[in-house]
């Protein structure tokens, strides 16, 4: 069993275990002070990862619209399921 009096410790007593991502990014950092860039400010890459977003998500509605108008019968009875299992779910 620990010992509940030992002391917490510090950030550096901490290991860093990074990963590969960690790694690509950290390098990426790196380039990019090295070579003298100044990163974008976030609320610049903040409202260009929104956009990316909006547009992803308007491929997948219109993928869905076309979808159900292609086939409204299977539309109906898989919105029918997942109803009857959120439900089934909610009644616990």
């Amino acid at each position: 069993m620990p010992d509940p009096y030992a002391p917490t410790p510090s950030p550096e007593d901490i290991v860093n275990g990074s990963s590969y991502r960690s790694q690509a990014l950290e390098e990426e950092a790196d380039a990019i002070l090295v070579r003298g860039e100044t990163p974008r400010p976030l609320h610049v890459a903040m409202r260009e990862d929104v956009a990316e977003a909006r547009v992803w998500a308007e491929r997948r509605v219109n993928r869905a619209r076309d979808a159900i108008r292609d086939e409204p019968m299977r539309a109906t009875l898989y919105a029918l399921g997942i109803g009857v299992i959120l439900g089934l779910l909610a009644a616990r």
